[in-house]
């Protein structure tokens, strides 16, 4: 039986609207009309015969063979753009999009980012920060970093850092701070996770009071306020060494509890570009180094 004649620019059309999640995104992306868009990949469908999404309230669900054909499309067109760019002498220059939960992307990755770029010239690497909630193709992103426990469903994943946490304070509130019990006293600033003053107070040997301080989604916003002397955070130590180093926040206490790690994610159905793979590589050599302003 004769394989259909498929039109390369429904291709390159279907692989836009998968990778943006939306018809509109993709029509912004290739500069053409939401409508042109829509008959590019109805065209395509009816050529295969086979439906690659499902239209829904919340934007495209990509079926099985949407799925399928996704990967081995973005591969291609990658592999063909550094062919094409071998063949007229031209450097290859590969974006890389990467969704960052924003703690890690400011206390560990942005110092460490001219290391990487003097060492991986030829990649563009393109940042978006997040408070943990990303869905990496949803939002055309290559691979993500996030605080979990390393298992999601779909997805790959190399464990990064591991992220105890501890009190940290301003200095000024760090000198009444000589008991676990005297921290009953001050405002205990909580994250959406509820259980991790209990765990850190069991790990201490001590009760945990009555949690009633303020609610964030944000490590960072509480690592200010902290600094600011608002209250006492439960902060992961490792992404705020250098406001430490500095004198900004203080660890009244040496007991750390347990908690989530940082993650690199990416799609388990995915090909890895060589983009992908070099920053994979670069990251799990550089989170094994002593932190910055340390030595081992």
């Amino acid at each position: 039986m004769d394989r259909p004649d498929l039109p390369l620019n429904g291709l390159r059309v279907f692989e836009a609207a998968y990778r943006q999640g939306s018809f509109t995104r993709a029509a912004i992306e290739l500069r053409v009309t939401q409508a042109a868009v829509s008959h590019q990949v109805a065209r395509l469908e009816d050529r295969l015969g086979v439906t690659l999404f499902v239209r829904a309230s919340g934007g495209l669900v990509p079926t099985d063979e949407g799925r399928a054909l996704y990967p081995v499309l973005e591969h291609g067109f990658d592999a063909m753009a550094r062919t094409l760019d071998r063949i007229t002498g031209h450097r290859h220059i590969e974006t890389l999009k990467i969704g960052v939960v924003t703690t890690f992307a400011v206390g560990w990755l942005w110092p460490r980012l001219p290391e990487f770029r003097q060492e991986h010239p030829s990649i563009d690497l393109r940042i978006s920060t997040n408070n943990n909630r990303v869905e990496i193709l949803r939002e055309g992103l290559d691979m993500a970093i996030r605080y979990g426990s390393g298992s999601w469903t779909g997805l790959e994943s190399d464990v990064l850092l591991e992220a105890p946490l501890a009190p940290l304070c301003a200095p000024s509130m760090a000198e009444y701070l000589t008991t676990p019990e005297s921290l009953s006293r001050e405002v205990l600033l909580r994250s959406y996770r509820s259980d991790e003053w209990p765990r850190w107070f069991a790990e201490a040997g001590a009760l945990c009071p009555p949690l009633t301080g303020p609610i964030f989604d944000s490590s960072l916003a509480m690592a200010e306020i902290a600094s600011d002397g608002g209250g006492v955070a439960l902060l992961p130590v490792e992404m705020f060494t250098r406001r430490i180093a500095d004198g900004r926040l203080v660890q009244p206490f040496s007991t750390m509890v347990s908690a989530s790690r940082y993650c690199l994610t990416w799609p388990a159905d995915r090909p890895p570009t060589p983009a992908m793979r070099d920053f994979r590589s670069w990251l799990l050599t550089a989170s094994a180094e002593p932190a910055l302003g340390t030595s081992a």
